[in-house]
């Protein structure tokens, strides 16, 4: 996994945006600075880490439409709302639809540097879930369905005994399949094996 980050600005307004990049440069954190949604879109890779500084009242592609459209290109980036006074309930629908803060103009700076270091924490928590659900289902992916299955009723708390009498098979054999399903996932007890049951059910 990349923990490269980077504070993505998508603001109209230059003189915020000039104001923006001398602020977090001066923390040592790297950003890029998007005149509009289009050329943040059009730039924009899923993979890279970070957090997101979304005006909400730009021309052509409003904060919220670009927002929507982060969230249907599965675009992971914590969302900081950057809004006017008269925006307020805008950003707050906002935060409703996906988005994780917002910031009324004029703002503090070290109020904005705090909540891009929450983002950013945020974003280094997320992306090691993801790659370790990542992790599990190319480890799930080996498993032959025979084992598969095996998995489901161990995971539901069925002994061998009652595996092996419902699929039509011996004890033995339910026990050699668990080892492998155990193996294979790199699980060492069925509290284990649960969890990450659970785990692929929610992803």
């Amino acid at each position: 996994m990349n923990d490269t980050q980077t504070v993505f600005v998508v603001d109209d307004d230059a003189a915020l945006r000039d104001s923006l990049a001398w602020l977090l440069d001066s923390v040592n954190l790297t950003a890029e600075m998007y005149a509009n949604g289009h050329d943040f879109l059009k730039a924009c890779d899923p993979e890279r880490g970070g957090c997101l500084l979304l005006d909400v009242r730009m021309p052509g592609m409003s904060g919220m439409e670009l927002l929507d459209r982060i969230r249907a290109n599965h675009i992971a980036l914590p969302v900081i709302i950057i809004t006017g006074h008269g925006d307020v309930p805008m950003a707050v629908r906002a935060i409703k639809n996906g988005a994780l803060d917002f910031l009324q103009k004029p703002f503090n700076g070290q109020d904005l540097l705090d909540r891009v270091q929450q983002a950013l924490e945020l974003d280094k928590v997320n992306r090691r879930k993801r790659s370790e659900v990542d992790h599990i289902r190319a480890h799930f992916k080996t498993l032959t369905p025979r084992e598969q299955e095996i998995m489901e009723f161990v995971a539901a708390g069925k002994p061998s005994k009652i595996i092996a009498r419902e699929l039509g098979i011996s004890a033995k054999t339910v026990d050699i399949h668990r080892a492998n399903v155990m193996k294979k996932l790199n699980v060492k007890s069925i509290a284990d094996l649960v969890q990450t049951r659970l785990t692929l059910e929610s992803c």
